[in-house]
């Protein structure tokens, strides 16, 4: 299965009439090639497409329509779904998307057929409720009653949220803060808030809004319930940002009660995988085991994708390429999701080099032939001279080496990565004759001073230039 970057070209199908999409509706796809069957690409993590019940609200389309964008494979079936899914609610710019979409994948597939009759009949009935309901806003705010000020602004911000109007939404569910009153209010409204903004993929507004709801007044019942939804938000934002050490740290602390009831935005599955790929590629061997694999907490996750907690597992016991096997076997399944589909290379780059440094640790010089058998297999069998410095995993060692990553040397004539090791023990000599020889010398001085003060030869300022008189002039 190969991966490969590229970008949506522009249709040459366009919608009728009006309708044709915006330039900046044209994305950039990582490609995941292949031919592999539709179950092996979505394991407990994905859920049992095509039903794909674990998913949600538009996260569920979203998904739907990146595979079908992605996968060579799926893409037929995948786009099925997306354009069912967009059917099955009010936000007519989807359908768009995923009827565009498949007629480009299959244009003679019935389904590809686009239904105007809908469209229009759709169009004309979220304006119309769009309407009804800035009218009826109007009228409560006539009548100042703040309970039907904050239904009917709830309201008319869902109604945004399901046609697609997200920035409608965003400021819509901000204008809620005014006409709370209780701590239920504050915590729905600061949790719709982070959904909205995690549609937008404005994580500077998702980390705001979990600030907020962290702040802000909430309901002690419901702070179990809603507290392992604020730490995967923020993870969640953080993991957007691409800082993968503070997004392990939330999503590591998020409480095992999440289950189902976030799958509007990911599931306990995304979770595991979130939090254990961002933990591997930011943290060190005895982080990994203490914060990862001896949480008690975060255990519940991980027993919902086991090869996770393998690839750490592998990875803390010095086992490399047992780790990065498991996480090749998963990389197109991490393609195809939408949260981490931009972050893999980074990850898996990361976390490879993370374990070519912990392999050299040990060692004051290693065979580069012994090390090529750990970190590329491939090279060895595909390559006469995998230590040659043409081949592509010496050509690796020397950015790593060049860049300050790794601190070594190469040795080609003798096929050898030698480590520039200091002796521990030397340092401390060091450290510790430095230290004596300061000390001497302040001694040395202090027993100047004290036979000077002794001798009379003290030079004392002036009486007149009292301390006042020095301040005062200065």
């Amino acid at each position: 299965m190969t991966p490969s970057m590229t970008e949506a070209s522009k249709p040459g199908w366009s919608l009728p009439g009006d309708l044709a999409l915006p330039e900046d509706a044209q994305i950039s796809y990582i490609k995941v090639d292949g031919t592999v069957p539709w179950y092996s690409l979505f394991p407990c993590h994905y859920g049992d497409l095509p039903s794909d019940n674990s998913r949600a609200g538009r996260t569920r389309f979203e998904r739907l329509f990146l595979i079908g964008k992605c996968s060579t494979v799926l893409s037929s079936d995948a786009l099925r779904l997306a354009v069912a899914e967009a059917k099955s609610g009010k936000d007519v710019k989807r359908y768009e998307l995923a009827i565009q979409a498949f007629s480009q994948v299959a244009p003679s597939d019935p389904d590809a057929a686009f239904d105007k009759q809908w469209f229009e009949a759709t169009k004309q009935t979220v304006r119309a409720e769009t309407d009804k309901l800035e009218h009826e806003l109007k009228g409560y705010k006539n009548n100042l009653i703040k309970e039907s000020i904050r239904m009917g602004t709830d309201d008319l911000a869902s109604h945004y949220h399901a046609t697609g109007d997200l920035a409608s939404a965003s400021k819509a569910y901000a204008r809620l803060k005014d006409n709370c009153t209780t701590p239920s209010h504050f915590a729905a409204m600061h949790l719709k808030n982070i959904n909205v903004a995690i549609d937008r993929g404005d994580w500077l507004g998702v980390q705001q809004a979990v600030a907020r709801y962290k702040s802000g007044p909430k309901p002690e019942d419901e702070q179990s319930k809603n507290s392992p939804k604020i730490c995967a938000a923020a993870g969640l934002a953080l993991l957007g940002q691409g800082n993968y050490l503070d997004a392990a740290h939330q999503f590591l602390a998020a409480e095992p009660t999440l289950g189902d009831t976030y799958n509007e935005v990911l599931t306990a599955n995304d979770v595991a995988v979130y939090g254990g790929l961002c933990a591997l590629a930011s943290m060190d061997r005895i982080e990994l085991q203490r914060r990862v694999l001896e949480n008690n907490q975060f255990r519940n996750y991980l027993e919902l994708e086991p090869h996770i907690r393998r690839a750490i597992s592998f990875f803390c016991s010095s086992k490399f390429r047992s780790c990065l096997d498991i996480l090749e076997e998963y990389r197109a399944d991490y393609l195809l999701d939408i949260h981490l589909q931009r972050h893999i290379p980074g990850l898996y780059t990361q976390i490879r080099t993370k374990s070519i440094q912990q392999y050299a640790v040990p060692f004051s010089r290693v065979s580069l032939e012994a090390m090529a058998k750990v970190f590329a297999p491939e090279v060895v069998g595909g390559i006469a001279a995998p230590t040659d410095i043409s081949s592509p995993f010496v050509q690796e060692l020397i950015r790593l080496i060049e860049n300050g990553t790794l601190d070594a040397r190469i040795d080609l004539e003798k096929g050898l990565l030698v480590s520039k090791h200091t002796d521990p023990r030397r340092d401390v000599i060091k450290e510790a004759l430095e230290s004596v020889q300061e000390y001497v010398n302040e001694a040395h001085l202090r027993l100047i001073r004290t036979n000077i003060i002794n001798a009379g030869l003290e030079v004392r300022a002036p009486a007149a230039m009292t301390d006042e008189g020095v301040l005062g002039w200065s």
